[in-house]
């Protein structure tokens, strides 16, 4: 990207980063009021709890469409590697030595080994001109051909051209990385992203290193602890000494793009803005929750500054309604690995504030799990990213909302 390309972005970003603020300012000025949706909404308790919705939710959701694997800094050179694991299966992720990126069912032809094995936390990398198995050491190039069979005699009269790695859908855009776990045929990012997709290009991620990464697995419904990240009315109750202590409870500004959505909560320091010219404000710096259906959810720092951060929650589905993975991801700007982790020590998925949403979504799966037939949750106007997020899913499945 040339510095003319990246100083058109950055004047984007200012102008989406004022229009937001101007947006929130006026809220604020009216006394606290928030972006509404068009009228309340319902959803029976069955939405999280039915396991023939789950089944469909994973077939037409998350096997059918891009899923974000992580951006391309966790691969930046060739034979390096990464493990997706998602929805019970898994994929290698590899960069080439021409530079271009393959993906490929983690399954080695020979008995169906995993090749790759991912980190204890949930997040693999490794770097090698070659992928080899480690049960009887088949070797592939990293274009998936079988290279190197260990005893060979034994194997006399095999075709070895039909014993490749199965490769899956794979797409480098913009910094990020997509796969489509069982698709056919090339990625279009772009098209998937829809009218998201320039939000998405002004966040240069191709910038952002990998600092830190985990998951966690919780039981509950992965629809109710995406709900969680949706909106800013629990900031004041269940965050007060966190969140509710830096934000407003309850005041925020809304963007739909499609099934994607970008959120952002009123920071206090905002009020001292409110009656206040704009060209005595300072400069407003462009961040906020960027949601890519159907599971990941970015959050974005003030990418203006030499350091910047973003914060990548990915939610799947487990094996029943009631089960649930999250991977948690750091990437940063101008900043190590090793700095970060002294700065600021405490890992996303152990957090006070990620403890308390996700205590809250199992506390509510248990008890939607055995509510009387016919009960009903309902989602305010005051919680237009919820609302979008469940219309685009019920949408995905041919549901009514």
């Amino acid at each position: 990207m040339t510095d003319r390309s990246r100083e058109e972005l950055a004047a984007r970003r200012g102008r989406e980063a004022l229009a937001i603020r101007r947006r929130l300012v006026a809220h604020l000025a009216a006394g606290g009021t928030t972006d509404f949706a068009a009228a309340p909404m319902e959803h029976s308790v069955e939405w999280y709890t039915d396991p023939a919705w789950a089944a469909r939710e994973v077939r037409e959701l998350f096997l059918e469409r891009p899923l974000m694997v992580g951006l391309s800094q966790e691969l930046p050179g060739a034979g390096d590697r990464l493990v997706f694991e998602a929805v019970g299966r898994s994929v290698v992720v590899v960069r080439d030595e021409s530079g271009v990126l393959r993906a490929f069912r983690n399954m080695c032809a020979h008995r169906g080994a995993k090749l790759v094995r991912p980190a204890a936390e949930g997040r693999g990398r490794e770097s090698s001109s070659r992928i080899t198995c480690p049960f009887h050491a088949w070797s592939y190039d990293l274009q998936g051909t079988l290279r190197s069979v260990p005893g060979a005699p034994a194997f006399e009269g095999l075709e070895r051209r039909t014993r490749r790695l199965i490769p899956v859908p794979v797409a480098e855009w913009n910094g990020a990385i997509f796969v489509c776990l069982e698709g056919h045929g090339p990625l279009e990012c772009a098209r998937f992203l829809g009218e998201f997709a320039p939000v998405i290009e002004q966040l240069e991620l191709g910038q952002f290193k990998p600092v830190q990464s985990s998951a966690l697995q919780a039981r509950t419904n992965w629809k109710y602890a995406l709900d969680t990240y949706g909106e800013g009315y629990h900031f004041g109750t269940l965050h007060a000494s966190t969140i509710g202590v830096t934000h407003f409870p309850n005041v925020a500004v809304f963007d739909a793009f499609g099934p994607h959505w970008r959120l952002n909560f009123a920071a206090r320091a905002l009020a001292g803005l409110v009656g206040r010219p704009e060209s005595a404000w300072p400069l407003a710096e462009y961040g906020g929750i960027h949601f890519l259906f159907p599971n990941t959810v970015l959050v974005v720092g003030g990418l203006e500054g030499e350091e910047a951060f973003v914060r990548a929650f990915r939610i799947f589905p487990g094996a029943t309604p009631g089960e649930m993975s999250c991977q948690f991801a750091v990437y940063a700007r101008g900043i190590t690995p090793e700095a970060y982790r002294a700065r600021f020590g405490v890992d996303d998925s152990r957090s006070e504030v990620t403890e308390e949403d996700y205590r809250i979504a199992v506390e509510a799966f248990a008890n939607l799990a055995v509510a009387p037939a016919g009960s009903r949750l309902v989602f305010g106007r005051n919680e237009p990213a919820i609302q979008a997020f469940h219309r685009a899913v019920a949408e995905a499945l041919g549901a009514p909302t």
